[in-house]
């Protein structure tokens, strides 16, 4: 019978975790409509990881575990990184229900809770042997890869993304798949030694001490391990008072001096949770910002920059913009001409793509001196939901090529755009990437693609930005907050509204394609608002 790690959760103390990442991504396929013929299924090559379960479910409200409001400032640098809060306690002293209460009456919609249990090293085959005969100490802090819990938590402080392992207590060995987080306003880290390591103890905001009576710990612990995982009663005392309680009187008992907060009684001390709750409200607070406001109000009269490319205005593609613009134009026709406009597009974004000389032989046996592409890989973005109808022109004209997607809504409270889901291929720092939207207004969901990108190692001058239509005041935006950025368009109009509406514009795309309709206070910028 193998010893179970001391800081394993049982199932009653872990959120219900919804479906996986791929029944996800089928889950928001159903969301868009199908238009003309039968669509062809969309080439995905992603990487081999499951998705953190995108939301957590309390016993009042539902919570956003992936995803983020804006963490970047107008000129498209961070601004502010996330609140991280430790959590630390002995085995079975109830952190992660002290963490969901936490979570619950914070309130805030953008948390990610992440587990020590995730980080434990790879065992030998010698080590292997002593933890299936309950010789192996789970609970000193060698058992633990301090280093990428480190590492982990640097990068989710900055915004990026993250791969967490997937630990398996079975055979004591990593799983080949990973789960992929993304940043959050607030990161709970819990884990019984969550303060036993110097570096990982500068980047905990807050630091909060579990303090929960030793009977009640094994008595917990007791419960769990017969009745969740068969175990026999001699042999979990034998593995408390071999290894789980010496090892919290030498490290894990002394570092509640370091804590910030104690909260004696766990779950059940309402009161100091709810201070917590008022400490870490008082610090976001101090951390808001206004992306949107800022764009609407930075970079405007100034000349529009080199980066910038717009497919010339020749009487076809001015006819095909009179068509799409015009609010009596049917759907079937503003699908069509779109879909031509969108071909056109892509067709002019790939002239700017790197090549170089090749020569091959032709037929006739003579030498044809050409050109091949010098990159590695070309992938596509598409900004949910409109800018998913620019794929399939971009399948047509790039065999093979990858596909990824990003969803970004606005708040209608708050008029900012936020990160809600993103799926992007493996190894797409290597690649070539065409970001797709069809409109741009103020360029705040566009900025946001971008910001992905680069937190996943895309350099910015591989980055392509396709839009049918885009206003000066996005195009100043993306310019100016990363001026390596390709932007590539038919047509750019000068004005926005109050509203944040392109003007004259093409109305909001996504509904006029899909046939939705959409309140009339909606922007037609990021189409995915209608989602």
């Amino acid at each position: 019978m193998a010893a179970a790690p001391a800081a394993e959760r049982g199932p009653a103390e872990r959120p219900a975790a919804p479906e996986d990442s791929n029944s996800s991504a089928e889950s928001l396929d159903r969301l868009y409509p199908t238009v003309g013929s039968t669509k062809p299924p969309r080439k995905r090559t992603t990487s081999q990881c499951k998705s953190e379960p995108p939301l957590l479910r309390t016993s009042k409200r539902t919570i956003y575990t992936a995803g983020r409001p804006p963490w970047y400032n107008e000129h498209g640098t961070q601004s502010k990184e996330a609140f991280v809060i430790g959590l630390g306690g002995g085995s079975a002293s109830g952190k992660t229900t002290v963490a969901t209460m936490i979570i619950e009456a914070l309130d805030v919609p953008w948390v990610v809770l992440l587990s020590m249990d995730s980080f434990y090293k790879v065992l030998t085959k010698q080590q292997q042997e002593q933890a299936a005969s309950n010789d192996f100490n789970f609970d000193h802090p060698d058992a633990f890869d301090f280093d990428l819990i480190i590492a982990t938590l640097k990068k989710l402080k900055q915004g990026k993304s993250v791969k967490i392992p997937i630990y398996d207590f079975t055979t004591h060995s990593r799983k080949k798949e990973w789960k992929t987080l993304y940043g959050a306003n607030v990161i709970i880290f819990e884990g019984i030694m969550a303060f036993a390591d110097k570096e990982l103890l500068k980047l905990l905001d807050l630091k909060i001490f579990v303090d929960t009576d030793s009977d009640i710990r094994l008595v917990r612990r007791l419960r769990r391990d017969i009745s969740e995982r068969g175990r026999d009663i001699e042999g979990v005392i034998k593995q408390y008072n071999k290894f789980v309680k010496p090892a919290f009187d030498q490290y894990i008992q002394p570092t509640m001096r370091l804590a910030d907060i104690v909260v004696p009684r766990g779950s059940g001390n309402t009161v100091a949770i709810d201070l917590i709750v008022q400490h870490v409200h008082s610090q976001l607070e101090e951390r808001e910002l206004s992306v949107r406001a800022a764009l609407a109000s930075a970079h405007q009269c100034h000349p529009l920059p080199q980066t910038l490319s717009v497919l010339k205005s020749t009487p076809q593609v001015r006819g095909m913009h009179t068509i799409i613009r015009n609010k009596e134009t049917s759907r079937d026709e503003f699908i069509f001409y779109s879909k031509r406009l969108m071909r056109l597009l892509i067709e002019h974004a790939l002239s700017f793509l790197p090549f170089q000389s090749c020569t091959v032989q032709t037929p006739q046996g003579q030498d044809y001196e050409g050109r091949t592409y010098s990159g590695k890989q070309i992938t596509g973005v598409s900004i949910l939901r409109a800018g998913e109808t620019m794929e399939p022109a971009l399948r047509a004209v790039c065999k093979d090529v990858r596909i990824g997607t990003i969803l970004i809504q606005t708040n209608c409270n708050t008029g900012e755009p936020e990160l809600h889901y993103l799926r992007l291929p493996k190894d797409i720092s290597e690649d070539h990437v065409i970001l797709m939207d069809c409109t741009v207004s103020t360029g705040a969901a566009a900025m946001m693609a971008v910001r992905v990108l680069l937190d996943h190692d895309v350099p910015e001058d591989k980055i392509f930005l396709l839009s049918l239509l885009m206003a000066e005041m996005g195009v100043h935006s993306v310019a100016y907050a990363f001026p390596r950025v390709k932007i590539i368009t038919t047509a750019v109009d000068k004005k926005v509204n109050d509203l944040f509406r392109i003007i004259p514009g093409i109305g909001n795309f996504g509904d006029r394609y899909f046939g939705t309709d959409a309140p009339p206070d909606w922007s037609d910028d990021e189409d995915a608002l209608s989602t």
